[in-house]
């Protein structure tokens, strides 16, 4: 009973990396990816590294949530006519691939929803979609928007209604460094502060990875959501410029806060998440670092810190916490467990 089927919902950098990694997750299957243009079934299990070779430099990673254009042209690599997982032999064009994979959902357990958030209601807009097609069984996203997770709490009776269980924030930060800061946590009576600090490098630079370094962008504070969407690749390009391909954030409205919050961790307020992201280097620019700071029973103030190996890729620490907690998503919609979750509540399956 431990082996999971799951789909992907875009086949951008986090889709790809998200099949990619799954190769090696014991009883985790990919049977079915999906991009605006096409997708792909194979219920036996598709078969990754034909995908990932026809989507290389090719690719799509927007899924409209009505069947029709995605909302922003930007983000996407296109080479050729044939865009996105319709390259892929095992694929196929599709007017509504999100409905596809709806209809489909008694034979997929889990749905990884790996698309950009350029604007903050578009994750729950497509949640609403496979509630509408009576979908059961669980749906997880890495998103890092703070306002969406309360959108999605506000849909948690319907998803219990509809046997649903939905993990949201589950990939790096929030997800694993959220899922840290939980654990970190439990030395003290009270936490007064946690700081989230993380480093990425991105060796493959802007080109493979528009939609992440778009939705950092849109945490600047001369940008927002809908700002960073309307901007030109030209236009990020000249403010990675400006930056000399590294870009400092500060106070980003992440996800972290309310998660934990909502775990009963800290006030949101007391979490403060900062970082670097380098477009032009394989190296992380600085060292990713979660810092719990508490009062323990005896009266003693203290900080637990935890962090990640300066090795670990940012695919390694978004795709394998994901995919980690959507095998825990899947045991917990097993044993009839549904509603809205969050990273700080659960512990992912290796």
């Amino acid at each position: 009973m431990n082996d999971s089927t799951f789909a992907v919902l875009g086949t951008g950098g986090i889709g790809r990396r998200a099949l990619e990694v799954s190769q090696y997750k014991d009883s985790l299957t990919p049977v079915a990816a999906c991009d605006r243009h096409g997708v792909a079934f194979d219920f036996d299990g598709l078969e990754v590294d034909e995908l990932l070779a026809a989507t290389e430099g090719n690719i799509d990673n927007e899924v409209s949530t009505d069947g029709g254009a995605a909302t922003a042209e930007s983000g996407v690599k296109q080479h050729g006519e044939d865009r996105g997982v319709v390259a892929s032999s095992q694929a196929r064009a599709s007017d509504d691939p999100i409905r596809e994979i709806i209809d489909h959902g008694d034979r997929i357990d889990a749905v990884l929803l790996a698309l950009p958030n350029y604007e903050h209601d578009f994750i729950p807009r497509t949640a609403d979609r496979f509630l509408e097609g009576g979908y059961a069984g669980v749906m997880i996203d890495v998103l890092k928007r703070s306002r969406v997770i309360d959108m999605l709490e506000d849909r948690s009776d319907e998803f219990e209604d509809a046997g649903i269980t939905f993990i949201c924030g589950a990939g790096a930060t929030p997800g694993l460094l959220t899922g840290a800061a939980s654990l970190a946590a439990q030395s003290f009576v009270e936490v007064t502060d946690v700081d989230i600090w993380w480093g990425v490098g991105l060796k493959s630079g802007y080109e493979d990875n528009r939609g992440t370094v778009r939705e950092d962008i849109a945490h600047l504070p001369e940008y927002d959501i809908e700002t960073a969407r309307d901007l030109s690749d030209d236009e990020i390009e000249a403010i990675i410029d400006e930056h000399d391909g590294a870009i400092e954030f500060e106070d980003m409205e992440h996800a972290d806060d309310v998660l934990l919050e909502r775990a009963g961790v800290c006030d949101a307020e007391d979490v403060s998440v900062g970082g670097i992201l380098d477009v032009r280097n394989d190296e992380k620019p600085t060292t990713t670092t979660v810092r719990v700071t508490g009062t323990t029973f005896d009266g003693e103030t203290a900080t637990n810190a935890f962090q990640l190996g300066d090795a670990t890729s940012m695919e390694a620490n978004v795709n394998g916490p994901a995919l980690g907690y959507l095998k825990a998503g899947v045991r917990r919609n097993r044993a009839g467990e549904y509603g809205v979750y969050g990273p700080a509540e659960l512990m992912p399956g290796f």
